[in-house]
């Protein structure tokens, strides 16, 4: 068999890193204020199009299962469903009682830090990048993105130790000029390697947002400390989003811990609020920057207009590219229907009426677009335990770095393994969920040309869903920093940068070497 089709094989996920998941069971504590989770192992297409036909809560998808939310106030689910065989558990309904009233924590140190220890509302989230910026002044800085629908301000971080410095006894330099150059990363001389690590678009993902604070604590922690990343500095700058949708994030403390979409108003006689922001970019569009609305009411008195003006640029800067809304090759990899993106406002996975309708997918966009030498992208995420790479907007396309990403992901699966023991599939985003156009990550690698970009589905397999409780922060945190770790230090050997590598990074690339590179050589010949 080619080298092309034992690849297409191994991003289909027939090869991966971790046994199927398993179904548990826990049963939350809070009386009748809680919902039922819902797993499928049959009928798979059934189940996704009438969870789509209804409008239902679906919190994950595989070709294995499919995971269904119901809340408190509405338990039944269609009848087509309920015949068929799944199993039911209990999750809390509600976000947890806000029981501190601390705004200052020490974050001298990250592992003495009680910081990590809880869930955040976002107000204590903001305090805590603005101490961590206070603590840090040399390097760190924050950076105000612009607003998000309902006028709060987005804020990003950088942590960077200034100009890269190059030791003179590094390598030799002999340079062959009649190599092809490498699509990516660029080493460019004097200029550092940059890395984009997101937070939770999706609002009800809370261990994303708690997993990049703790990434971002643990590059400006004491080098002396087991899980700092401060030696990545050396080569990297490190920007951040922990909250792309604060909207969302707050509704989710605030009204609905489920919350999905942001809370952005798409018309004067829309019945339903907010879109998924991780189904809204185009690959062939540009976003643009729009005056920052800082009130429901200015929205709506210029929403009109606003509307308008997207419409236009819309069709001024469209060209062949990526498809945006069309779900042509089905909701499963290997499905033979064809089905279209929700059009309904209502929908969970609605994603506008045109490409970047988001005001936080603009200022996201516009942003890591000003960034210099980004060879690195993370988008957290929650659910699944995967490490995927691109495509996500089609199963049959395969990105021309497959192989080199697929390479990186299974060294740094491993590193993360050898954490906590955390077993994470490898493989393409399409392959291991279904097609999703307008997804953040293929903007990322096609458009913005980030070689490695992934998506990191964080724990668990479904024992609790968005409701993984706060003892599992630190743990998902810890392992995060290894994977994030061993990517920087791949992506910065591929680009003839220089490490002095530290044990862990050593026993994690030799044992990867010994097995995992072996079984890639046999699929790719």
């Amino acid at each position: 068999m080619g080298r092309s089709c034992f690849l297409t094989l191994f991003l289909s996920g027939i090869l991966c890193s971790n046994a199927v998941a398993e179904q548990h069971f826990f049963n939350a504590a809070g009386g009748s204020e809680q919902g039922s989770l819902r797993r499928f192992t049959q009928s798979i297409q059934q189940v996704l199009s009438t969870a789509q036909e209804h409008d239902l809560d679906v919190w994950h998808a595989t070709s294995a299962f499919v995971d269904v939310y119901s809340p408190p106030d509405a338990p039944i689910l269609p009848e087509n469903l309920i015949s068929l065989a799944h199993t039911t558990t209990l999750v809390p309904a509600r976000a947890p009682i806000q029981r501190r009233a601390q705004s200052n924590w020490d974050l001298g140190s990250l592992d003495n830090s009680t910081f990590h220890d809880f869930y955040h509302p976002l107000y204590e989230v903001e305090a805590f990048l603005h101490q961590l910026a206070d603590s840090h002044p040399e390097i760190t800085r924050l950076v105000k993105l612009g607003h998000s629908a309902e006028g709060r301000e987005m804020l990003g971080l950088t942590i960077s130790t200034g100009e890269y410095e190059e030791e003179e006894d590094k390598r030799k330099k002999n340079k062959d000029k009649n190599k092809p150059k490498p699509r990516t990363p660029i080493a460019h001389e004097g200029q550092k390697l940059g890395f984009v690590v997101l937070g939770a678009q999706h609002a009800r993902e809370w261990i994303a947002t708690a997993t990049s604070l703790y990434v971002a604590h643990a590059l400006v922690s004491n080098i002396s400390e087991s899980n700092s990343l401060q030696k990545l500095l050396k080569h990297y700058d490190f920007y951040f989003i922990p909250v792309p949708n604060p909207d969302g994030y707050e509704y989710t403390w605030e009204t609905d811990r489920y919350w999905y979409k942001n809370r952005q108003i798409l018309g004067p006689h829309t019945k339903c609020v907010g879109l998924d922001m991780n189904r809204c970019v185009h690959i062939s569009y540009t976003p643009h920057t729009f005056l920052a609305i800082k009130s429901v009411s200015l929205s709506q008195k210029l929403g009109t207009f606003l509307r308008f003006l997207q419409f236009s640029l819309f069709f001024l800067n469209l060209a062949q590219g990526h498809k945006w809304k069309s779900f042509s090759e089905g909701l499963l990899p290997n499905s033979n229907r064809t089905d279209s993106a929700p059009e309904d406002p209502c929908s969970h996975w609605y994603p506008g009426s045109r490409p970047f309708e988001s005001y936080e997918v603009n200022n996201i966009a516009n942003w890591v677009t000003t960034l210099g030498n980004v060879v690195g992208f993370i988008d957290l995420r929650s659910y699944g335990q995967m490490l995927s790479s691109p495509f996500s907007y089609s199963c049959k396309k395969m990105p021309l770095d497959a192989e080199d990403q697929v390479e990186a992901a299974l060294g740094a699966t491993a590193a993360l393994k050898a954490v906590h023991g955390t077993h994470f599939k490898v493989g393409s985003l399409c392959s291991m969920l279904y097609p999703a156009p307008g997804n953040v990550l293929d903007w990322m690698y096609a458009k913005k040309g980030i070689k490695y970009s992934y998506a990191t589905h964080l724990r668990d397999t479904g024992t609790y869903g968005f409701s993984l409780p706060e003892k599992w922060i630190k743990p998902t945190g810890q392992e995060t920093s290894k994977l994030v770790n061993y990517l920087a230090r791949f992506i910065a050997r591929q680009a003839k940068r220089e490490f002095f590598a530290g044990q862990g990074y050593t026993s994690v690339l030799l044992t990867f070497q010994s097995t995992s590179r072996r079984v890639l050589d046999e699929l790719l010949g």
